[in-house]
């Protein structure tokens, strides 16, 4: 696995902590090009300050987003117009996800956090007939593949910081940038297995920024006789 010097590797972290931008917010645009254009229910899991939430009650009929974070749920609420159709609740996933079904589920650099397949499981459980999950992740670098996109994010990740504070250095950082995070212990192959075992036909796909995406459509229902 390729490393790079400490002395580069601090100098990055110092550069990235003086022009911090969200790398998960820069997928959602990408996230509702998955989505059909009206739908009824979606449900975001580990929703953090809302962000997505708030795109996706722009197409839904009704959102739930759920975390396990009072603050952030707070800061959310907050951010949030009331008369959204939205509901914030505080909860654990993957027991404690309110019961669906769900025309979509979403989430968004949380599965590493959650136990891998008994997640997925219960997001199938969820999921409507011919809903579709979109998952973006965070999964464990192994491999030359892994190695030669997370150094090609490196340049481009330094970019998008000054593009996105304009050439500024700042302190501040965006509410859904203050949540916890960890490191991921399952490789994007792992995770590719746990798919096709739960969810046959979900697509996978390795990203920049040190991400990857899940795409699954449940069966439609049966048509009647």
């Amino acid at each position: 696995m390729t490393t790079l010097p400490s002395r580069l590797v601090q100098a990055l972290h110092r550069f990235n902590a003086a022009h911090p931008w969200d790398h998960n917010a820069h997928y959602h645009p990408w996230l509702l090009r998955q989505l059909p254009r009206r739908f009824g229910s979606a449900l975001d899991v580990g929703c953090g300050s809302g962000d997505l939430v708030r795109r996706l009650a722009g197409r839904a009929e009704s959102v739930v987003g759920v975390d396990a974070d009072p603050r952030i749920l707070d800061r959310a609420r907050e951010a949030t117009d009331p008369t959204a159709p939205v509901t914030y609740t505080r909860a654990t996933a993957p027991q404690g996800l309110p019961a669906g079904p769900y025309d979509v589920i979403t989430c968004v650099a949380v599965l590493h956090h959650l136990p891998c397949a008994d997640t997925l499981t219960r997001f199938r459980r969820e999921l409507a007939p011919g809903g579709t999950l979109v998952v973006v992740g965070c999964a464990r670098p192994e491999g030359a593949l892994d190695d030669a996109i997370g150094l090609a994010a490196v340049p481009l990740n330094l970019l998008m910081g000054w593009a996105k504070n304009r050439g500024r250095a700042t302190a501040h950082r965006p509410v859904s940038m203050t949540a916890l995070t960890r490191d991921p212990e399952l490789t994007f192959d792992e995770i590719g297995r746990e798919a096709a075992r739960l969810m046959p036909g979900a697509r996978l796909r390795r990203r920049l920024f040190w991400r990857y995406s899940l795409v699954w459509r449940a069966p439609a229902a049966p048509r009647g006789r």
